[in-house]
């Protein structure tokens, strides 16, 4: 006997017509639970971060390093959630982002661009509502820097 029939069988006076005609009804947010993982959120927030214009790289120099030594490994891809840490809840969630901004952009209109779009793809992809978003620019690319990192050293 499934726990339907028995409920059924031990609440005779129950009339819910849902219950009895095999009809579906009330809010079908009831029927269950959707749990968002950390890592979904931060590679929404990752790759939101990535389009602004004026944003070089994500995450510190140490993990920048580490990240372009990994991507020559065959097989590895890039890692988007490299400079991104999410705490996720059941409704909110909020952001940590260490950027590398371009010489010459503004700091304060970038930062502002990565916000705005990290807090819209966030919220439109997982209906979470984004509480905050602290962002952290950890270095400025310099032009003349382009040759040295498309090469990184392994010593």
């Amino acid at each position: 006997m499934t726990d339907m029939e028995q409920n059924r069988t031990q609440n005779p006076d129950d009339t819910a017509p849902a219950r009895r005609t095999g009809k579906r009804g009330g809010d079908p947010a009831s029927r269950g639970r959707t749990t968002i993982a950390d890592g979904v959120v931060e590679k929404i927030a990752g790759m939101a971060a990535r389009d602004v214009v004026g944003v070089h790289a994500m995450g510190s120099g140490i993990s920048r390093t580490f990240g372009a030594v990994r991507e020559r490994v065959p097989g590895t891809a890039k890692s988007v959630t490299r400079g991104v840490k999410a705490e996720v809840g059941e409704v909110q969630t909020a952001l940590d982002l260490e950027i590398v901004v371009d010489y010459g952009v503004s700091i304060a209109d970038v930062a502002r661009a990565v916000r705005e779009n990290v807090v819209a793809a966030v919220e439109r992809m997982t209906s979470l509502e984004v509480v905050e978003v602290n962002i952290a620019v950890s270095d400025v690319k310099l032009p003349e820097e382009e040759e040295e990192e498309s090469e990184p050293r392994i010593q």
